[in-house]
């Protein structure tokens, strides 16, 4: 079996003056995903592209903060329901697309999934011990390995007989975690493998990379590296990669590309979507900020019609966004004019019962003048009677 370039780097013959020493051997730069099973072609300009670079590692946050901001200064109807569907895409996608532009496949059951981080897991320190990290990969790679029987159904007990000690199976020989930032109670987590070199013939083993994802921050909480070794228990002995793996795992390794290659034009085409939001609203020459007041600077706002780059983000459930919006705002706007009627009726109301009052009280006393008037009346009457006797 020839060694892998992680495993046993080759090295060549320096001769100094004193003696010869041995040095690594310069690395090529490979270039990603190229492959003669990968349906992507490579070339030295598509290197310098989008597509191949990794994004910022934190587009995420950057792309709230510029839409925030947006929102903060002003956006007229249609600019603030663009921002909407732009924000609900990166809350729906964020984990496909963090995941995916680095090649990770996700859903299907290929990982640990939407795994809620329970409170025995918190150590002295307030956080997450960095153990169960490693709980959370070893999980996830299970269930990596044994989603394939849902895939192969001819081959289905062979690939969930490679997590048992029964003919051929998968052993975990080391494992590597690198910790990128202390989650705390509560959180959920996500966590998905990938195949690190392409599988051959001749390979007894797999390298896999890991990537464990917070969802309270939506960023890599940590990642491990995987060594994992097919081991033939009937002879004791490692062995090569299955026959009947070789062809699924080679195609996990040309849709790993594939996904790469999308998440990272998705990327993109959301940041063209937030600068043709920005030069709409802060970016441009006439801009003026709304400070809440009504009158010039609202007017101007409305006026000014912008266009910018409109991202098919999921079209018909974007439709559905919009039109919820728009039955929001008409709903408002009627519960708004009846409150208003409900308002003047109310008054108007209030206006007749104080005239049936007004009415009510003149009558009294209108009564009592005429009771008075009958009173003395007989008053009278009585005291002329008494004086004749």
């Amino acid at each position: 079996m020839p060694p892998r370039p992680r495993a046993k780097p080759t090295y060549t013959l320096r001769l100094l003056s004193s003696g010869i020493c041995r040095q690594p051997a310069p690395r090529i730069k490979e270039p990603p995903f190229s492959s003669k099973f990968s349906s992507l072609t490579y070339n030295q300009d598509t290197a310098k592209s989008d597509l191949t670079s990794y994004p910022s590692k934190r587009w995420l946050s950057e792309l709230k903060a510029r839409i925030g901001k947006c929102i903060t200064f002003g956006c007229n109807r249609e600019q603030a329901q663009f921002a909407a569907v732009l924000l609900r895409a990166l809350t729906t996608e964020w984990r496909e697309l963090v995941a995916g532009a680095q090649g990770y496949l996700t859903g299907g059951g290929r990982g640990l999934e939407n795994q809620q981080v329970v409170w025995g897991e918190i150590d002295s320190f307030g956080h997450v011990n960095n153990a169960n990290y490693i709980q959370y990969a070893q999980s996830a790679r299970v269930n990596w390995i044994t989603h394939f029987a849902t895939v192969d159904l001819e081959n289905r007990e062979r690939w969930r007989e490679l997590m048992i000690p029964k003919e051929t199976g998968l052993i975990l020989k080391s494992i590597k975690a690198r910790y990128k930032f202390p989650m705390t109670y509560p959180d959920s987590i996500s966590a998905y493998h990938k195949l690190r070199f392409q599988p051959s013939e001749t390979d007894g083993s797999l390298v896999l990379d890991c990537i464990i994802l917070s969802h309270r921050h939506q960023r890599v909480a940590a990642t491990t590296e995987e060594d994992v070794v097919f081991y033939d228990y009937a002879i004791a002995k490692r062995t090569n990669i299955p026959s009947f793996a070789l062809n699924k795992l080679r195609d996990v390794w040309r849709k790993q590309g594939e996904e790469m290659y999308r998440a990272r034009a998705r990327i993109a085409e959301l940041v063209r979507s937030v600068e043709g939001l920005e030069k709409g609203t802060w970016d441009r020459k006439d801009a003026v900020e709304d400070l809440g007041g009504a009158g010039t600077n609202e007017f101007k706002r409305d006026a000014v019609t912008t266009e910018y780059p409109r991202a098919p983000l999921r079209t018909k459930r974007d439709e559905l966004l919009i039109q919820s919006i728009k039955r929001h705002e008409d709903w408002a706007q009627s519960w708004a004019q009846s409150f208003a009627q409900r308002v003047a009726q109310t008054k108007q109301d209030d206006v007749k019962k104080e005239e049936v009052k007004l009415e009510e009280v003149k009558q009294e006393e209108a009564k009592t003048k005429e009771f008075r008037k009958d009173n003395s009346f007989t008053n009278a009457l009585g005291r002329g009677i008494r004086s004749l006797f």
